[in-house]
């Protein structure tokens, strides 16, 4: 008879020990959380790109000095241009010249506009639903090959994919709204739930998280204009906006063995902010810029 209280291995649930991830947009914020989490739960190597080389370089630096990395662990700059499939190509390129697999896909590069609908550019929209949306796709197709190269049906490797609260509700309206992001977030939710059923069966497993407001330098701007961080503070159920922890933990999870049978999934990460509002009505980020 089964021993329902046996747990194979508790202690390594959590464990990314030897795991090689790769985080688009992780220079900073919550790509950034991200990797210190990935580094500090065991990976071996955490690629971080973004268009500019120098943010690469300095968050490598910030995530090299982490006290409490595994013996020979290190984050690696490969600047990169996730937007179009040429950059993307290249960063493929970049990371094959270091490692012949890849573990964990962390989809989190993305951009959003904020303007009144009757002015709303078309480039500008056009560009956040590149971003945001085929740029993910294209990702994930350059990087199956590495994905599925050690991946089995008891270790899956794993894509997650940033989406937002604004892709389950309504986003940002008014002078500052952000159309496209809402809609390109709910593209992508859906995207990754195609994905988990067509790259489930190559055991890699695709899932999507969801935050909302958190405190970084995509949303301060917004944040401000839309009366700052008191004000949404106490306008959500948990009293309090999103921390570093509260990605971390969840990264960790859907990349870990804890996760290891979650595929196509959306997880909020906005303390209920989302359905107390009936729609994420200030779920934009950033302020306007092509």
């Amino acid at each position: 008879m089964t021993d329902e209280t046996a747990l194979h291995d508790y202690p390594s649930l959590f464990s990314l020990k030897g795991k090689v991830a790769v985080i688009t947009g992780g220079s900073r914020g919550l790509g950034l959380n991200a990797a210190s989490a990935f580094l500090q739960a065991g990976c071996s190597q955490v690629f971080i790109t973004s268009r500019k080389a120098a943010a690469c370089d300095r968050a490598v630096a910030q995530l090299n000095a982490l006290p409490n990395l595994q013996p020979g662990a290190r984050a690696i700059s490969v600047p990169a241009d996730s937007s179009t499939l040429a950059g993307i190509q290249s960063l493929v390129s970049q990371v094959r010249q270091h490692t012949s697999h890849v573990d964990i896909l962390f989809a989190n590069a993305g951009a959003t506009w904020g303007a009144p609908f009757d002015t709303h550019p078309d480039a500008a929209f056009q560009k956040v639903m590149d971003l945001n949306v085929k740029s993910v796709f294209l990702c994930a197709q350059q990087f199956a090959p590495l994905l599925q190269k050690r991946a089995t049906v008891d270790d899956p490797s794993r894509i997650i994919i940033t989406a937002s609260a604004a892709g389950l509700g309504v986003g940002t309206l008014g002078a500052q709204g952000t159309y496209a992001y809402s809609a390109s977030k709910a593209a992508a939710i859906h995207l990754g739930r195609n994905l988990a059923v067509e790259l489930g069966p190559r055991h890699v497993l695709v899932n999507a998280i969801c935050p909302g407001f958190f405190p970084t330098k995509m949303a301060n701007g917004l944040l401000a204009m839309t009366g700052g961080l008191a004000k949404h503070a106490a306008a959500n159920p948990a009293r309090r906006l999103g921390r570093p922890e509260d990605i971390a933990g969840v990264v960790v999870y859907l990349a870990s063995r804890a996760g290891s049978h979650v595929n196509g999934a959306a997880i909020e990460i906005d303390g209920g902010s989302v359905w107390s509002h009936g729609g994420m009505h200030e779920a934009g980020v950033a302020e306007p810029k092509l």
